[in-house]
């Protein structure tokens, strides 16, 4: 389902960002995307390619009946997606910039936000669609491989490419996911900017590669950008539209790629922690206020409504909502990079999260739990 129109289902949607749309607009990195196509049926479609959930049809309820979602118990997997397009580039394939996995069990108690490294090496399987024979090679190549319309070539299709990086991820991780979504860079910024900013915790000085302290760009230079810097200081920090976007987009600093997939993570449960403390989603003025902000720039995909899931996921406890870092190291051979391996500590932690062992195995492995 693509959200856009500025109809009776607005009171929807910003219920929507409730539990999906502030962990969606994370996976921004150097997000610049393109509207996914699809169908605008309430329920949506299912995606191909991949595991998919048992249809349950959710009537819509009247004033005394049940809530939106309450057949729903769980387990749910959510599929979270930054994508770089590069929109100013012709025939630009897509690249899943950023990719996150938002778990919750059985009960909805409890919740799980891991990432997956974009350069993880994982078996991407062949998808006729886009004629991709299948083959080993990083994460982030899913997206674009399975956008590839034949031909077609300088027209490649965004929907198409989520197809495969969903079954893609679904079979590395074993984990049946039901819906996914994805919010561009203008929707970030003024996501953001609507709910008046974020407050997070910095936990180590991030120098930014691409923005001045007045927020606009530093100019580009061979090997590089010129110019002041902005720079975001250790410690309690409030954070605008382009400030937050371009903090969670820097991995030129210590812990690189882990750095950045952590700094993401805590940036979403700052904003999922906003909406909720501010009970926006029953203000219909602000649901008026934050959704024309929005415009077209949020994508759901799934084959529930976006409301059914968010009303599912409401009651997950503050403290319940649980960030996970996955330790991984680089694959090569030689001086030769090929990609991201995670370690068998992280690989084990998904295995034990299927299993549903996932506190015990985090009470016996504390240091995968991300602070904030």
């Amino acid at each position: 389902m693509i959200l856009g129109s500025m109809a009776p289902r607005q009171r929807w949607l910003l219920l929507g960002l409730t539990a999906l749309a502030a962990v969606a607009l994370i996976a921004a990195g150097a997000v610049v995307i393109t509207r996914l196509t699809g169908d605008n049926k309430p329920g949506g479609a299912p995606v191909a390619g991949s595991p998919t959930p048992t249809p349950i049809v959710t009537p819509t309820p009247s004033p005394s009946g049940p809530p939106p979602g309450a057949d729903i118990t769980g387990p749910l997997n959510l599929l979270l997606v930054g994508v770089d397009t590069r929109v100013s580039v012709p025939g630009w394939e897509p690249h899943s910039d950023a990719v996150l996995v938002l778990h919750v069990p059985k009960g909805l108690g409890q919740a799980y936000l891991f990432s997956l490294p974009r350069d993880l090496l994982v078996d991407i399987p062949a998808f006729p669609k886009a004629g991709y024979k299948g083959g080993k090679t990083k994460l982030t190549h899913a997206m674009s491989f399975g956008s590839r319309v034949p031909g077609k070539p300088k027209q490649p299709s965004t929907a198409q490419g989520y197809e495969l990086l969903r079954s893609t991820v679904a079979g590395y991780t074993g984990l049946r996911i039901d819906a996914g979504a994805v919010l561009t860079f203008n929707g970030f910024d003024r996501l953001v900017n609507a709910l008046g900013g974020v407050d997070i915790y910095v936990d180590q000085r991030v120098e930014s590669m691409h923005r001045r302290p007045d927020g606009k760009y530093r100019e580009s230079a061979p090997g590089g950008y010129t110019g002041p810097q902005q720079v975001y200081e250790k410690g309690e920090q409030h954070l605008n539209g382009w400030q937050a976007l371009d903090y969670a987009r820097q991995r030129y600093i210590t812990g690189g790629d882990y750095a950045r997939q952590r700094h993401q993570q805590q940036l979403v449960k700052a904003l999922t922690r906003k909406i909720l403390d501010e009970g926006l989603a029953r203000q219909p003025e602000r649901v008026d206020q934050v959704v024309a902000a929005l415009g077209d720039t949020l994508i759901y995909v799934g084959g529930r409504r976006i409301v059914d899931i968010a009303y599912a996921l409401s009651g997950v406890p503050e403290n319940k909502f649980v960030l996970v870092g996955l330790p991984g190291s680089g694959v090569g051979k030689g001086s030769a990079y090929r990609g991201e391996q995670l370690t068998s500590v992280g690989r084990k932690f998904i295995t034990e999260l299927r299993a549903g062992r996932a506190d015990a195995y985090l009470a016996a492995n504390p240091t995968l739990v991300v602070r904030n």
